[in-house]
Parts: C-alpha cells; structure tokens; sequence
C-alpha cells in the first residue's frame, strides 16, 4: 500500500498554525466538529448544520499528511497505513480537547475533528429531566443512553460520571476509544483507559476490569458480542454498568441486545436482560427555535415490573412503547412527550418538534389537547 504520511513523526500540532486556527474557530463558533478533507475546504458543523469555513482555502494532502503526523503517535500511523482508520484524543492547551478520527477516502486523507467540552455541564444545564439523575443514582443494574452519532450520548454519559464522582465514595473504571472527557477524581476514584493505549480491546478490558474493584464500570460503546455479553455479567454481578447503543429507540435497543448472540442464547440473554437493565435514556438533538442551539428530546424507559415482562416475552417488544407513554408516575417519556414539554416550555416551536416526532399526528393532537400554541422567545441552555 502507498505510503500517504510521508514525513517524519514529531510534527506538533503548535507547528501548524492552520490546524490551529481551525480548531480554534470550532470552539469560538460553539461547533461541534470540524471536517477537513484533501481537495476540499475545510467544514464546521454548527447547530447541527455543516457548513464551508469561509475564506479558507480547499485542503492539500500533503497539509493533511503534516496534520495527522503531528497528532498520531507512532503505532497509530503504522496502522493507518495498512489501511485501518484511527482513533485518538487530542488536547491542545490553548483550545481545548478534541476527539480524532483519521482515515482514508479515495486514496487521500480525511480528519474529523469532534470538540469536547472541558468543563462537564449538569444535568439542568443540558436540559435533561430529572429521571437522568435517578439512573446516575441507581446502585447495580446495566444503564443505556441510546441515539445516533452526534445525538449528545457522550456528554449525558459525562454528565453522569461527573455526578457520581461528586456524590459517591466508589471506584468507578471507564473504558472508551478515545478517552473524550477526563474526570479528575473527587469523592469518587476513577481509572479512565484508552483503547490502544491502556489496554488492547473492548472485550480484554471488561475481563480486566473485574479484577480492577470497580463499583462503577462505563463502556464507550457496546459494539460486539464480547463486550455486550461482559456488560451484562458485570451488571448481574452488581456493579453499575453505563454504556451507549446506536439505536433509534428503547424496543430496537432491547431487540439489538438480544440479536447481539446466537439464536439458542436469546431465551437466556432476556432472563439477564430482565434482571439487570434499569433504564434507557434515549436522545435525539433538536434546534432550539429562537436561541441558537440544540436541546435534546428524550424517550427513557423504566424498568418496571412490566417491562421485565415485556423483555421476557418477544412477542411483547412492541408493549414497550405504550408502557413508556403510560409510565409517566416512573419518570418515562416517550420522545413525542419530550418534544410537547419542550414547546410548552417555550424551548422549540410546533414545527420543529412535528419535524422530529416519531408520530407527527400523534404529537400534533398530544400539542392540542394540550393547548400549546406557537410559543414565544424563551431563554434557555442550549447544546
């Protein structure tokens, strides 16, 4: 395979002002990734919108090669030149954190940048409701939060790990590619590993992280058969397991869980599923109306007594729905609920939430009955 970074490692990131300057527009613009691309311009995503950086130049892929060469270290490149792509995190002192993920498209290098924020926000501060802190507060169990990229998981994960590490007296182990936000430990201690740097995989660091006394365990993602199966182990052993999924809602979250193992297991997978899961936070980013922003909707299941049941029973998935839009006494939302509250809140207008609702109709008499009309200028936190 030809070789694309074809300049020495040790580059720094501080030698490359260009680099420098994107990031920083990232940050001042409020974005939440920059894309950058051989051939083409470089673009910021804002609000959810990507957009062209005005004034500046389309991309060289020998500029991109100098890029990637400040940032990777050595096992890095070496991968990415036998044709995988890479994650990594970087910390620029004077901008800020970013997530990295290099790779290759048509034969040239490509970079997406994804800005973590430093200082983690609380769980009014995004907007969140309050069943969120309950499941931060919840003692054993497996916790989801659910959605699609760029959907806020990370942050709300963060946000939970923050108010663990604030309020209890525990070890809490997380494992995620790439470390995105650090924890400084508070009451809580807190061992962070990195996928390829602390540890070799998913699946080797939940077996290690058994023999590590954590009280707490968070997986970046539960991506495998592996690790999804250690997840739930852990959960059924009594440790607090939070990980993420990227599913659309709570019944295609128990559903991939389950589809995760071999036919013959399913009846044994939703028996553990059963008594260990506690909760799935849902989430989906929506522009507010009148502040420029982004909150999230959010669906989050309970797991009740008939929640359980419906787990057990595959015939009874799609029970699940009409139990979270009956559950509100638990603290459950469905996503359509989410987005009325937030037009009665005066947080986004009819409009928008219509364009995000999982049933436009139903949310449509939900808002009348309701008496919610076009709402007027609020002031409101926003993504």
């Amino acid at each position: 395979m030809t070789a694309i970074l074809d300049r020495p490692i040790g580059q720094t990131t501080t030698q490359n002002p260009r680099l420098a300057r994107l990031l920083a527009l990232v940050v001042s613009a409020r974005g939440s990734d920059l894309h950058l691309q051989s051939g083409s311009s470089p673009r910021v995503r804002v609000d959810g919108r990507l957009e062209k950086v005005a004034g500046e130049s389309p991309l060289g892929a020998q500029e991109l090669s100098d890029f990637a060469r400040g940032i990777l270290r050595p096992e890095a490149v070496d991968k990415l030149e036998q044709g995988e792509e890479v994650d990594v995190s970087y910390q620029d002192d004077e901008v800020g954190r970013f997530r990295v993920h290099v790779y290759r498209q048509a034969g040239g290098l490509a970079m997406t940048f994804r800005h973590v924020t430093s200082k983690v926000p609380s769980f009014v501060q995004l907007n969140l409701p309050p069943t969120v802190e309950r499941l931060a507060q919840e003692q054993r169990g497996l916790v989801l939060v659910t959605g699609p990229t760029g959907s806020g998981k990370t942050t709300t994960l963060a946000a939970m790990i923050a108010h663990i590490n604030r309020t209890r007296d525990c070890h809490v182990v997380t494992i995620e590619d790439p470390i995105e936000v650090v924890h400084r430990p508070d009451r809580a201690e807190i061992s962070q590993r990195e996928i390829g740097v602390d540890t070799k995989d998913f699946p080797s660091a939940m077996r290690a992280a058994m023999r590590q006394d954590p009280d707490v365990i968070l997986v970046g993602e539960m991506r495998d058969l592996e690790t999804v199966s250690a997840a739930i182990h852990a959960a059924e052993t009594g440790h607090l397991v939070l990980s993420t999924l990227h599913t659309s809602d709570a019944v295609e979250t128990v559903t991939r869980i389950v589809d995760f193992f071999p036919p013959h297991q399913h009846h044994q997978v939703r028996m553990s599923l059963a008594s260990t899961l506690k909760g799935v936070i849902g989430q989906r980013l929506v522009p507010t109306s009148y502040t420029p922003g982004r909150v999230p909707a959010v669906e989050i299941l309970i797991a009740n007594g008939r929640v359980q049941q419906c787990v057990l029973d595959p015939d009874r998935h799609g029970d699940i729905s009409e139990i979270i839009a009956r559950g509100e006494y638990y603290g459950m939302t469905t996503f359509d609920q989410s987005l009325a509250r937030l037009c009665a809140e005066r947080v986004i207008d009819v409009p928008t939430a219509l364009a995000h609702a999982s049933n436009p109709h139903d949310l449509q008499l939900l808002l009348h009955n309701n008496g919610v009309e076009e709402p007027s200028r609020p002031e409101v936190a926003a993504w």
